[in-house]
């Protein structure tokens, strides 16, 4: 099918918006968490707790959690886009599911719950509820993660065929 100009564009923007979110997971979870949580090899023993480690890098996820719903938000709209015009994809559809969910899961039910344990104290992020619960973060933008890419080759794949 003979794409617009138009459309080429748009397309080229998701792939994009894809590619920011996986790029800021990535840089997010493999830069910045290993230099927040173990300060100690660049300032010394003795500056910042396992707590307040948690409560700095808690502010980049909120930052973060921005950008994700964002790009959340307009790769939604291209795949509604894509639907509409008759461009269904079974497997899109359903990898944009998994980014859905997990990216909601992960903003409007695991970072209020992490904050609000911070707000309770040290003690209360200690606990094995919130152990699991930070877990099972981890792992819902783990999944958020691959769906991503998984979407991106797919609309690509898509594309080109």
């Amino acid at each position: 099918m003979k794409r617009t100009a138009l459309q080429k564009s748009f397309f080229i923007t998701y792939l994009l918006l894809i590619g920011l979110c996986v790029g800021a997971e990535l840089s997010v979870g493999a830069l910045v968490a290993p230099v927040i949580f173990f300060p100690s090899g660049f300032l010394g023993e003795g500056v910042l707790s396992h707590f307040q480690s948690g409560v700095l890098m808690t502010q980049v996820f909120l930052r973060f959690n921005v950008l994700l719903m964002v790009c959340t938000s307009l790769i939604v709209i291209y795949e509604i886009y894509m639907s509409a015009s008759k461009n269904r994809d079974f497997i899109s559809a359903f990898l944009l599911f998994v980014v859905l969910s997990g990216a909601l899961a992960f903003v409007l039910y695991f970072t209020p719950y992490i904050v609000e344990a911070q707000k309770a104290g040290a003690v209360a992020t200690g606990t094995a509820d919130f152990k699991k619960i930070h877990e099972l973060s981890e792992l819902v933008i783990k999944v958020v993660l691959v769906g991503q890419i998984a979407l991106f080759f797919r609309r690509v794949w898509v594309e080109l065929r």
